[in-house]
């Protein structure tokens, strides 16, 4: 693909869906200013100019891209630009299956590297990751209606099922297996294998998602940082950049609760 061509910077237009492990997006794609992000991001573009920048300064179009956690880059696409991208939370399985394919491919600061790591034949956890939410098994949603734990063991179930009462406090893993009537080490397993996160993991993204849900709703910054669990708003606002590049006010008018 060539490289170095210039595009006019496009904004976001599209719908987010948000599960604890994973945020996808789909649709129009904007520009984010050079960044580094405590997420796996996972590149498709279906139509249209996206260019990608790594820490060197090198520029090229891209069509696919597996972006490492951690790694500065910067997104650039021309109006009309649209695609998918996923967000995958480091001890996620998919992304694990990712960073393999990167480490795979080459040099991980390098923007050919995160294109030929794309290129690669697919693994199920990374088409899983990049096909939607709803094909990742186990993972639930933290906004919007209760989700649905039919089919978890009953203990995971009411940990689940107490969390949102907790999540404004520290939310620790004692503290919910106490409501759910198992001891820490084993709820922590039932987390990892039923869920495909370890409990820290899903702790921050459902604080995370929480927030994102309350400022949506109407509540301040502030308000939904300390609402989730987060010292302040500056706090949310870093934790969202790490995520993601985007602050919360970017996200909430895209987030959607999935079925």
């Amino acid at each position: 693909m060539p490289c170095g061509e210039q595009a006019q910077a496009a904004r976001w237009a599209g719908t987010v869906t948000a599960v604890p492990g994973l945020l996808a997006f789909t649709g129009a794609i904007g520009s984010a200013a050079p960044h580094a992000h405590a997420a796996v991001q996972v590149l498709l573009v279906l139509d249209g100019e996206v260019m990608l920048t790594d820490r060197h300064g090198h520029r090229c179009r891209t069509e696919a891209a597996i972006i490492p956690a951690g790694v500065r880059h910067g997104l650039r696409a021309a109006p009309g630009a649209h695609g998918l991208l996923a967000y995958l939370d480091p001890a996620h399985p998919a992304a694990r299956a990712a960073g393999a394919r990167i480490a795979t491919a080459g040099d991980a600061d390098i923007v050919s590297t995160w294109q030929a790591a794309a290129r690669l034949p697919a693994t199920a956890a990374v088409t899983a990751a990049v096909t939607g939410p709803e094909t990742l098994p186990g993972v639930r949603c933290s906004i919007g209606p209760a989700a649905d734990t039919r089919g978890f063991p009953a203990a995971l179930s009411r940990a689940l099922e107490a969390a949102p009462q907790l999540i404004d406090g520290p939310l620790l893993l004692g503290e919910l297996a106490a409501r759910a009537g198992v001891s820490a080490s084993r709820l922590g397993h039932l987390f990892a294998e039923h869920l495909q996160l370890p409990f820290p993991a899903w702790r921050r993204w459902a604080r995370l998602l929480h927030a994102i849900e309350a400022v949506r709703g109407g509540a301040t910054l502030t308000e939904a940082a300390h609402g989730a669990g987060f010292a302040d708003s500056s706090h949310l606002t870093r934790v969202c950049h790490e995520m993601f590049g985007l602050a919360p006010s970017h996200l909430v008018h895209l987030v959607r609760p999935t079925a």
